[in-house]
C-alpha cells in the first residue's frame, strides 16, 4: 500500500531541506538491485541487506529513504546515499 499523500506533501529531508517523493518502480528495482549485491550502505555505513518494498528519495536526488509499513524512516543515518545506486 502506498504512502498516504497528504502526508507526502509534508515531508522533507530533515537533511537537505527538500521535497521526497516516491521512488518510481524502475528506481526501486535498481535499488534493490544493488542491495541484492551488496553494494549499498546507510549513510553511517551499515551495510543494506533488507530489499525496500517502498521508498522515497528527494528531489534532488541526493538521499532515499526506506518506508516500513506506510511509515517512511527519516533518519539521516538510516538514510542511503542514492550516488550508490546506478541509473538512478
Amino acid at each position: 500500500m502506498a504512502i498516504d499523500r497528504k502526508l507526502l506533501e509534508i515531508l522533507c529531508c530533515p537533511v537537505t531541506k527538500h521535497p521526497v517523493v516516491p521512488l518510481s518502480p524502475g528506481q526501486l528495482e535498481r535499488v534493490n538491485a544493488a542491495i541484492a549485491d551488496g553494494q549499498v550502505r546507510t549513510f553511517d555505513g551499515t551495510v543494506v541487506d533488507t530489499d525496500l518494498s517502498e521508498g522515497l528519495i528527494t528531489t534532488n536526488e541526493t538521499r532515499i529513504y526506506r518506508v516500513d509499513d506506510q511509515i517512511p524512516i527519516m533518519l539521516e543515518a538510516e538514510s542511503i546515499p542514492a550516488d550508490q545506486i546506478d541509473g538512478l
